[in-house]
């Protein structure tokens, strides 16, 4: 996995559970004919500072009840949550996974969402 800098620099990932996670979303992508991997995969290439930071409030404004949300970066636990969703995320906080539990959703890793639904069906982008 290479990105171009500003200064034109390529650099590597170094997290190696990061690599392999793009790399089984891009291959999962191409095998289940399921674009939606592709874009998070892109998504998490991108320097670590352009990722995604969603907060609960955002989660709890613009996803349905019942709805599959992926956070490709972080999920943040600023705000209430009262719908019943499933959220996927690279990294949770300990609030997040708290609240959203308590509203009777399920917080997990985006590898296990994609093991559970490798066709992407039904799931919503957030970031």
């Amino acid at each position: 996995m290479s990105e171009e800098s500003d200064m034109g620099k390529t650099t590597r990932k170094m997290n190696p559970n990061l690599v392999n996670l793009i790399e089984r979303l891009k291959r999962e992508a191409y095998e289940n004919k399921a674009p939606v991997w592709r874009d998070v995969a892109d998504r998490l290439v991108k320097p670590r500072q352009n990722w995604a930071e969603v907060n609960l409030s955002r989660i709890e404004r613009f996803a349905s009840d019942n709805e599959t949300v992926v956070v490709a970066g972080k999920l943040l636990g600023a705000g209430a949550i009262t719908k019943k969703v499933t959220v996927a995320a690279f990294k949770s906080s300990e609030a997040a996974k708290q609240k959203i539990a308590s509203a009777g959703g399920k917080s997990m890793s985006i590898e296990e969402l994609l093991s559970s639904n490798p066709k992407g069906s039904n799931i919503r982008i957030m970031g």
